[in-house]
């Protein structure tokens, strides 16, 4: 393709606008019998909203007046039945109030009843206007972010890319990456997009032409290599297994580099005899000898070469590793330990052997042709025989793509332009291309990059409309999937029966592997696990934690999360489950016995090991909310208000003197974690928030900062005991569990937020929360299953409908 056609690309990305989506309720489904299940919830009922002005006044003006103005917010002239006009502050006092948080600690405060009555109060006005009037929103442009890209690449193509290696990182908003307002298609952006279509586009059709490329895949910084790596043969330890996109056939070579230490030799020198093997699909293609002699001051540095060796286009698994040559414990300082370097840019460790650095994947030299791949299976669904029949064959070739990628609509327009990028790329070039070029076009085209949705001439006159079928389709099938809607999905939607079909098609999308997105996308980014790898802990303290256990304990709560979809278990697991899924590393990390084998399975958590019910007891959540050196009571309390919740804390005042300048020690004795947070709560500017905030981490101090459950921080006892913001005294992880169950209301609509936040695409706004109750209240009926909560997001109007903007113009597809 000419440099002017695909730079043209780049102010036609940006001078696109875009349009948003929501919906109109379907018809209800009939609910499934309630599963069993104890409600903690009162059962009272509203008060009269007089009475709630009076209690509001009597109650809470003390500190929300003119004067004070507490938190910014003046309830002075607040009347109850004035709720709907004044619906965003009426909202910040249903959500303390259903939390407990209001009144403050300390505060006169009427009984619970009272206050939940003030809730109910308030919600049954601001819902019974909703029900009247309601309103859909609306959302800005909504750009595939980098996930999206990749994995709606891989449904087209067939290639499993890494697209942080193409695309610049995404903007996260109230925990999601696809949130639209963020997603500003800036220049830089967009020359990224097109960067990728055309290196993908030759990876996808492979390049006859290709010239020698390096890429470098390196081993996590705190990754063990005393085990065998996933994907790596048997018989080997540490290393890298990785699957590299071969461009062409042709000759290929593989540099590795090892770790140095502090003076510039290898480090492990000490051990003799060590060798690596690299291999591509598990079969050997080089064996290199490790001369423990060398060093930085070489000129080959601390790098390993292999000759080059001849490999097929397309995925290939390539493996560097070393060959395990002792079946026994190392001769550690503390054996057995899994974290073996301590510091990996200066080479300092607690286990002598050598360790690979970084694997670089060099060519292809003297390419000799292009092998048969997925990728070019899922493109060349036809070949021509003489060059008469290429353009027919080409324009089948075009337009499944285009289908597919452009998700059910492809214009007369669209498509002839497509064909004129595959016109060019065949006169400067062959058959396949024209094709590649083609493809680059679809893989850079707005009608690719943004979810484009169609607003109907009908729509003109109204307020909000229903958005049409297929655009219904991607938006169910990007929230589900995470990618583009499949053909079965595409079919229904076209023949206008989406709607009529829709839970039959949720319950199919459900049970497809493709549903793993809800828990490696929406479950990951709600649950913070994305933060796990920030977190590293201390390698002397805790030398038995390392970037595999790391892996391995968000891969059980996504695991976790996973069966609450496909087993369509009740939300309230996440708080009360007694199992979880382990495998050999992590059940002897907690403590849980006859447990061998990579593999993760179910256990049930029973004796010892029932104090991690849920996901409080996960090893990922207790560790990306510890610091390095100890716990951190007040990062558990923080991602308990913020996450299950949905009440974050206020920032810290200024000029506050962190924890860790708390003295560690008084009278000769170091203090534990309570200890030191009771002295810096001794500062009045902390105190407030704290005394919400420390009760909820303390809670679970029984775990380190790795997640293992101890008796003793510091050599003193733990004292897991506290009282809540509203009163109730807890002790330990489960008086916690119980604490929010107690709550599990709030906790519920927190949940529905932010499973509708990332539906959505967009944030939640006052006039979303009325839909949120009615969800959660529809979801009791069905036992709080799963599937109430997805049913109840895809039915809603916010999916189904749109609030119609002044900038929208007839028809945004063009």
């Amino acid at each position: 393709m000419t440099r002017w056609a695909f730079g043209q690309l780049v102010p036609l990305l940006m001078a696109v606008g875009l349009t948003a989506m929501s919906a109109q309720p379907a018809a209800k489904s009939q609910p499934r019998p309630p599963a069993p299940l104890a409600s903690h919830a009162p059962t009272d009922t509203p008060l009269p909203l007089d009475s709630a002005t009076r209690l509001v006044r009597q109650y809470c003006t003390g500190c929300h007046n003119d004067r004070s103005n507490a938190g910014g917010l003046t309830l002075t002239a607040f009347e109850a039945s004035h709720a709907v006009a004044e619906a965003r502050v009426a909202e910040k006092m249903i959500a303390k109030l259903r939390a407990g948080m209001m009144p403050p600690p300390g505060a006169k405060r009427p009984t619970e009843a009272t206050l939940l009555g003030i809730a109910m109060a308030l919600e049954e006005h601001i819902d019974e206007a909703a029900a009247k009037n309601p309103n859909p929103g609306s959302r800005g442009f909504q750009r595939l972010n980098r996930a999206e890209y990749g994995r709606s690449l891989e449904e087209l193509v067939g290639l499993k890319l890494d697209m942080g290696a193409f695309l610049p990182p995404d903007t996260v908003s109230n925990g999601f990456d696809n949130v639209a307002d963020v997603q500003t298609p800036s220049a830089t952006v967009m020359e990224g997009y097109v960067r990728a279509a055309s290196r993908i586009a030759s990876l996808a059709v492979g390049d006859r032409n290709a010239g020698p490329t390096e890429a470098t895949y390196r081993v996590p910084r705190t990754a063990s290599q005393m085990r065998r790596v996933e994907g790596a043969p048997v018989g080997t330890r540490g290393g890298i297994s990785v699957t590299h996109v071969f461009p062409a056939d042709g000759d290929y070579s593989f540099r590795i580099m090892l770790h140095s230490s502090g003076d510039g030799t290898l480090f492990g020198s000490t051990a003799r005899g060590e060798q690596l093997e690299v291999s591509i699909n598990g079969v050997r293609v080089a064996l290199l000898d490790i001369e423990p002699r060398m060093s930085e001051s070489d000129p080959s540095g601390m790098n390993l070469y292999t000759p080059r060796v001849p490999v097929k286009a397309g995925p290939q698994r390539v493996t560097a590793a070393f060959i395990q040559r002792f079946k026994g414990p190392a001769h550690d300082l503390m054996s057995p330990i899994e974290h073996t370097l301590a510091d990996s840019h200066i080479g300092l460790g607690v286990t002598a052997l050598p360790h690979l650095r970084d694997l670089n994947v060099m060519g292809p030299y003297d390419v000799t042709g292009v092998s048969d791949t997925v990728s070019r299976r899922k493109i060349f669904t036809c070949r021509p025989t003489s060059e008469a029949e290429e353009s027919v064959c080409a324009s089948k070739i075009v337009r499944a793509l285009a289908e597919k990628a452009y998700r059910g609509s492809l214009s007369a327009t669209d498509f002839e332009g497509l064909m004129g990028f595959y016109r060019e790329g065949r006169q400067d070039g062959d058959f396949e291309s024209g094709i590649r070029f083609a493809l680059q076009a679809i893989l850079a085209s707005p009608r690719f990059l943004f979810r484009f949705e169609e607003v109907p001439d009908t729509a003109r006159a109204a307020e909000r409309y229903r958005i049409g079928e297929l655009d219904l389709a991607s938006r169910l099938s990007y929230f589900l999937w995470g990618t583009l809607p499949d053909e079965e999905l595409l079919a229904v939607a076209s023949r206008g029966r989406l709607r009529a079909e829709l839970r039959q098609q949720v319950t199919r999308m459900l049970a497809d592997p493709r549903a793993e997105a809800l828990s490696s996308r929406f479950a990951t980014q709600w649950l913070r696990l994305n933060d796990l790898s920030r977190i590293q802990p201390d390698a002397l303290q805790y030398p038995y934690f390392d970037y595999t256990l790391g892996e391995d304990m968000a891969q059980e709560t996504r695991l976790f999360f996973d069966h609450l979809v496909r087993a369509d278990r009740s939300v309230l697991d996440l708080l009360t489950a007694d199992y979880t899924f382990v495998n050999e590393r992590l059940a002897r990390h907690y403590g849980i016995p006859d447990v061998s084998g990579e593999a993760f399975r179910r256990v049930k958590l029973t004796g010892p090991a029932a104090v991690r019910r849920g996901i409080l007891g996960h090893g990922s959540v207790l560790t990306l909310t510890s610091v390095a050196d100890r716990t951190s009571p007040v990062l558990r309390g923080k991602w308990i208000m913020e996450v299950l919740l949905g009440s974050p804390p206020p920032p810290p005042p200024p000029n506050v003197p962190e924890l860790d300048e708390v003295d560690a020690a008084h009278e000769g004795r170091l203090l534990s974690v309570r200890e030191r947070m009771e002295q810096h709560r001794a500062n009045p500017a902390c105190n407030s928030c704290h005394r919400v905030i420390d009760p909820l981490g303390l809670a679970l101090e029984h775990f380190d900062v790795t997640g293992r459950y101890r008796i003793k921080d510091s050599g003193q006892s733990i004292d897991a005991a506290g009282e809540l913001y509203d009163g109730t005294t807890i002790e330990g992880s489960a008086g916690l569990r119980a604490a929010l169950l107690k709550r599990q209301e709030t906790v519920l609509r927190s949940f529905t937020e932010f499973l509708m936040t990332y539906a959505l695409g967009r944030r939640v706004e006052t006039f979303d929360k009325p839909v949120i109750r009615a969800i959660v209240r529809e979801a009791e009926r069905d036992g709080y299953r799963m599937s109430a909560f997805i049913m109840g997001v895809v039915t809603s109007p916010a999916f189904q409908m749109r609030a119609l903007e002044l900038t929208d113009t007839a028809n945004d597809r063009r």
